[in-house]
């Protein structure tokens, strides 16, 4: 556990975060006692990288902790659930790190923590929160942003934590106030890309914030959309049945290849088990010849409002 003296304490995913590293993005909060609940620290990780690297790989994962290294940029350390170890190298921005940290390092913590973390946005609508899932570059967050204007809540971007309660209810914790949005998202939006920051590596991505669209109380998750591309000419939506559910959700947890070598693939099917007697899950089918996202957002809500009724 991290001691809060001299650190900056943010929460994210419901977790307090002691860090060396500033992260505006996350909410500040003020820790009254005790320790927080993961620890954020710069340290010479060189040694360790050393033990356990491999030509040509990136990554290293056993049970309770994962390093992967990011050249020219950083090697990372995450372990116990509780403790991210950050080693720069040379010229390296903070952007960087973030970028990092609150994605590849948070979904080794969440999974350390057995809280399921699924690759997408999650969205809150009428008190109920339904999770956008798919490959990169599916229209995840241009989806999400769809549904933002007409004035339901972010929950989650990028990095979905999803728990069960003691009644085996899954239920989704917020992240933080931000989404990342592609450059032609924007244009189609009528949103100025100038008005907001680049991500690191990626200069026609940006990273746009939404406290005026977050809620940041857990909700209980009532559906998963997964979202891909075709060929065809019209949006389609499709139930999802049987053990593809299983697949669709192993498939859209976020950094899978993390689950087997960490020891919980019988923890992972486990929890899929509960999670898809307890939701319903569609595949939704945009076409790849034009912007869709207030077509997808309106079939979506169709079908929430259908499942609604009939319930």
């Amino acid at each position: 556990m991290a001691d809060r003296i001299s650190k900056t304490i943010y929460k994210v995913f419901g977790l307090t975060v002691a860090s060396d590293i500033l992260m505006p993005e996350l909410i500040q909060v003020y820790l009254e006692s005790g320790n927080s609940d993961i620890a954020v620290e710069k340290e010479d990780l060189s040694r360790q990288w050393a033990e356990h690297a491999e030509a040509n790989k990136y990554f290293y994962v056993e049970e309770n902790l994962t390093m992967f290294q990011i050249p020219k940029v950083a090697t990372f350390l995450i372990q116990n659930g509780n403790e991210i170890l950050v080693s720069p190298m040379e010229n390296t921005q903070e952007d960087q790190l973030r970028l990092y940290i609150l994605g590849t390092c948070m979904g080794a913590i969440l999974m350390q923590r057995k809280i399921l973390p699924l690759h997408g946005s999650a969205i809150a609508i009428d008190g109920q929160a339904y999770a956008i899932v798919g490959a990169s570059g599916a229209g995840k967050s241009t989806l999400a942003s769809a549904l933002l204007s007409k004035g339901y809540q972010l929950l989650s971007d990028d990095v979905i934590p999803v728990t069960l309660s003691e009644a085996n209810i899954p239920i989704i914790t917020p992240a933080y106030p931000q989404q990342k949005l592609w450059l032609e998202s924007l244009n189609e939006f009528g949103m100025e890309s100038d008005l907001y920051r680049p991500i690191i590596d990626r200069e026609t991505k940006f990273a746009i914030p939404v406290e005026a669209h977050f809620v940041d109380e857990p909700m209980p998750l009532a559906g998963v959309f997964e979202l891909i591309k075709t060929e065809a000419d019209e949006v389609e939506i499709h139930s999802i049945q049987n053990m593809e559910r299983f697949y669709t959700l192993f498939t859209h947890t976020y950094r899978n290849f993390f689950i087997a070598p960490s020891g919980l693939m019988e923890w992972h099917f486990s929890t899929s088990a509960k999670i898809i007697n307890k939701i319903a899950m569609y595949q939704l089918r945009r076409p790849i010849s034009r912007f869709t996202a207030d077509d997808l957002s309106a079939v979506m809500l169709s079908s929430i409002e259908k499942r609604r009724v009939s319930s």
